[in-house]
């Protein structure tokens, strides 16, 4: 009875690339950035300072406060020129894409499609 609860009535399920995305930032802030105050209180001890200012009176300086945001932001920096940004793409790594995630129905709708716009413009002719 309880394998019942275990079933999904999807048999598959897409994931859009901005999730993966957001998966990968969100994994990253959750188990790493949150470790920004150990490297800023090793940095604090290896220069024998009690804290980084004194904006919060008893608090701290603002780096005591922003230092798990600093490594977020490192973080979201490198991946977002690693992972996101476009780089320049072939045709064939395009249609590669396309054809990929549609059937063979719409591969077929689509080959039908480019041939009706290529008569259309007379494509390839002089």
């Amino acid at each position: 009875m309880f394998y019942c609860f275990l079933q999904f009535p999807w048999k598959e399920m897409s994931v859009l690339p901005v999730q993966w995305h957001a998966l990968g930032l969100g994994l990253f802030a959750s188990i790493i950035a949150p470790f920004g105050g150990f490297f800023a209180s090793g940095f604090k001890r290896a220069f024998k300072i009690k804290d980084f200012g004194d904006s919060i009176p008893g608090h701290g300086g603002i780096t005591d406060r922003m230092d798990c945001q600093m490594i977020m932001a490192v973080f979201a920096y490198i991946y977002h020129q690693s992972f996101v940004v476009p780089r320049s793409y072939s045709v064939d790594m395009i249609l590669e894409q396309i054809l990929r995630n549609l059937t063979l129905e719409e591969q077929l709708a689509l080959y039908m499609k480019l041939g009706q716009i290529f008569q259309e413009r007379h494509f390839g002719q002089p």
